[in-house]
């Protein structure tokens, strides 16, 4: 499986239940390193907000509209 975002993209993470368009700055996240697929073969991500940094999934982010 290849990478569906790019290094630097803007994402957020997904929310169950939240139909909210705008997002603030705290739930903006940035894509700063792909990382390999874990062992079930999804794309993972290293993402960077104001909070910090943390490792995601694919299926865990979305594409910031």
């Amino acid at each position: 499986m290849s990478h569906k975002f790019k290094l630097h993209q803007r994402v957020q993470m997904v929310r169950s239940g939240s139909s909210d368009a705008f997002a603030s700055d705290v739930d903006v996240f940035e894509i700063v390193r792909l990382m390999p697929e874990d062992r079930s073969g999804e794309a993972a991500y290293r993402i960077k907000s104001v909070r910090g940094e943390r490792a995601v999934r694919e299926s865990e982010i979305v594409a910031l509209r």
